[in-house]
């Protein structure tokens, strides 16, 4: 490494933040990396030459992380750019929005705070844009081979430009008017800008990749028309049947899904048609059910709303505040976490039952009953159940809930159903490595696995892609393709 004692000099360090008060006032990104200066070579230098950089391993794409360390620390950024997009489709989402399980893999990590890997990826990115190292990664040649692709999250769009690289002809299809699914209409713009979603799309155009949107495949479009039309057809519509809460009142009005919320303030944001009737926190007593990123999204949304209050209720046990012994590293930690949203307020609470939404005369939600619950200890191959605190139950206001529990499955209708593909037990789509029951017709992503992180999202779509490269050519070594077919960009 650049600097073998960086490690025993520096701290970890983060680039400042906008105060809470001030942040709130609008829905941009808020983290202050332009004034971090040369701090950031500093942060880099602190990898330590560890030996088994146990880094990889934590991250699902297999990023070369202490690579990219070093040519950050040397100042050499259009290399380290090279480095990080050479296994990261896009590590502007990933920098801005992935909770880093490679940090918590990092040797120093042992007994030191680990090094900042997540901000260095985003400041490698914003140079390589800034000095046009980010170019579009276009073939020499086409193979003639055409593939559909459905669904425009994180899993359609890195297979797509892998794809699209080695040579194939890609369309990407998308049932809403702009490009980016969860990645544009999940995630809030004060995490991840849509400027920063249409750049990448930009280059993806200009590389080959066919983009086709408000075009709901199974419902506006025919799902066998395509099956007819495309070589292939690739499914990676996500994980978007989420989990309701079946407890009385759940009918009253003011009782929303976080994505209905969350898609909706996206809209909002970018002048965009909302669509649905208007989902607004001002002035309200808000309720988030539901302790991840996605609750945290739903306070830091509020927030920005001018709510009354806000108040988020989880049915588990409050985490530990430091790794458990029973989680040791590599592993990633199931820890408490405050959240940029949590630092702008919100009323937490831990061990919670939620009973009962009651409502007013006109059928509107105006609060919400719960109680304390105790776990079991459990028992060994069952889970663990809970008893109610005697004395607990209580009413706190609730103008507008927000159900934020996580997502059950992919819909089984419209193109799966018209495909014809098979469901697991979980009632997501069945496979034989990415392979559906359908010949010629692969599936990734969320829709494959159920919910998960972005980052292994992109990992799918890679993965995918090389399955489906090798179906259409015999045999795939994708990535060497990629680097044999596109064109020089000196």
């Amino acid at each position: 490494m650049g600097k073998p004692t960086g490690f025993l000099e520096f701290g970890r360090e983060l680039p400042q933040k906008v105060d809470p008060s001030v942040r709130i006032q609008d829905n941009k990104e808020f983290v202050l990396n332009d004034e971090f200066g040369d701090k950031i070579n500093t942060q880099a230098s602190r990898c330590m030459d560890c030996g088994v950089p146990f880094c990889h391993n934590a991250c699902p794409i297999g990023n070369i992380i202490p690579e990219f360390n070093d040519a950050v620390f040397r100042d050499s950024w259009e290399e380290a750019w090279n480095i990080l997009s050479s296994t990261n489709n896009f590590p502007e989402f990933t920098g801005r929005v992935c909770p880093a399980p490679c940090e918590s893999g990092c040797v120093l990590g042992i007994n030191q705070d680990p090094i900042t890997i997540c901000n260095i990826e985003k400041t490698i990115v914003e140079t390589a844009y800034r000095e046009g190292y980010a170019k579009p990664k276009t073939p020499r040649t086409r193979t003639g081979k055409t593939i559909a692709i459905i669904g425009s999250g994180p899993a359609g769009l890195s297979a797509a430009e892998q794809l699209n690289s080695a040579g194939h002809c890609v369309t990407v299809f998308e049932r809403d008017e702009k490009v980016g699914g969860l990645l544009r209409f999940g995630i809030p713009d004060f995490k991840l800008g849509m400027d920063i979603i249409d750049r990448k799309i930009d280059l993806m155009s200009d590389a080959g990749v066919k983009f086709e949107v408000n075009a709901h495949i199974g419902v506006t479009v025919n799902a066998q028309q395509l099956r007819q039309e495309f070589d292939v057809v690739l499914l990676t519509g996500g994980s978007t049947v989420p989990r309701n809460l079946p407890i009385p009142g759940r009918e009253l009005t003011g009782v929303h899904f976080a994505m209905e919320f969350l898609a909706q303030n996206n809209r909002r944001a970018n002048d965009m048609d909302l669509k649905t009737e208007e989902i607004h926190a001002k002035g309200k007593h808000i309720v988030v059910v539901g302790g991840g990123d996605t609750g945290s999204d739903c306070v830091g949304t509020s927030n920005r709303h001018g709510a009354a209050s806000i108040t988020q209720v989880e049915i588990m046990p409050i985490p530990p505040g430091q790794r458990p012994t029973n989680q040791p590293w590599p592993s990633y930690p199931m820890i408490m976490k405050t959240s940029t949203s949590h630092e702008e307020g919100c009323d937490r609470h831990w061990n919670i039952l939620t009973k009962e939404f009651i409502g007013d005369e006109a059928g509107n939600v105006k609060a919400l009953r719960i109680a304390d619950i105790q776990w079991q200890e459990a028992k060994p191959g069952e889970r663990p159940g809970f008893d109610e605190v005697a004395g607990s139950e209580r009413i706190i206001p609730c103008d507008m809930a927000f159900l934020a529990m996580g997502f059950l499955h992919p819909e089984p209708t419209g193109v799966i159903a018209q495909l014809d593909i098979k469901l697991d037990e979980r009632g997501n789509i069945a496979t034989t490595g990415f392979a559906t029951s359908q010949k010629g017709v692969f599936a990734a992503g969320d829709m494959r696995t159920g919910q998960s992180l972005v980052v292994r999202c992109i990992n799918e779509g890679r993965e995918c892609a090389r399955e489906i490269d090798d179906f259409l050519m015999g045999n795939s070594n994708l990535e060497a393709k990629a680097d044999s077919l596109m064109l020089s960009q000196a």
